[in-house]
């Protein structure tokens, strides 16, 4: 029996009138993601949000929604979209007095739930769409499986987890083509960060954050 989750209504006004810029970041991986988005937080004072560490937290909060979440993944079902949307909203009602903009860490992993977050929480401002290729994100897990330990590192399983993200991942980039800054992420990190700079200072130039 399928486990059943409330729906939860927010206020979004104190969100969307601070018009803070909404990042997504898009990324393969092994796409060097979570090394950019270090560097972002540290210099523009963004938040950074992870659905899956927003899912893990609240499963280890022992709440009854965490409960519920868990007893949805154990039974291998994908978590509903309103559960996920329901907590970054939450986390992004938490920062909005604080922050200087949200980073939203591979997301969407799909178009709908792209569409959704624009319909049901704000508009995204600018997606940062990390480009590597397959070989070299390949190379990068297998490398980090050396230290990791992770199951989920092995050639095979890499492979799956990339043509799932590239199937899925394109319609996203190809319906916000307008708002999508592709960066070539083969380079050295410090590198791949000037053009990030190049995007974030002229958004700031547009919207003052």
């Amino acid at each position: 029996m399928a486990t059943q989750l409330e729906r939860k209504e927010y206020d979004l006004t104190p969100l969307r009138e601070s018009k803070l810029p909404i990042i997504w970041v898009l990324g393969g991986p092994g796409s060097g993601k979570g090394t950019q988005c270090d560097k972002i937080v540290a210099k523009y004072g963004f938040t950074h949000l992870s659905t899956g560490d927003l899912l893990r937290s609240e499963v280890q909060s022992g709440s009854g929604r965490g409960q519920k979440l868990n007893a949805i993944m154990e039974q291998g079902e994908l978590v509903p979209l309103d559960a996920v949307l329901g907590l970054l909203a939450e986390a992004m009602l938490a920062n909005v007095t604080s922050s200087k903009g949200f980073l939203i860490d591979g997301y969407p992993r799909e178009l709908e739930q792209g569409l959704t977050f624009e319909k049901q929480i704000s508009e995204c401002t600018i997606i940062l769409n990390f480009e590597v290729s397959p070989e070299t994100m390949t190379k990068r897990l297998l490398h980090r499986a050396q230290t990791s330990g992770r199951v989920d590192d092995n050639e095979e399983t890499i492979k799956k987890r990339l043509d799932t993200f590239s199937k899925h991942s394109k319609p996203v980039i190809e319906h916000f083509s307008n708002k999508c800054k592709t960066i070539n992420a083969e380079r050295d990190p410090t590198e791949i960060f000037k053009d990030i700079e190049a995007c974030l200072d002229s958004l700031a130039n547009i919207n003052g954050f």
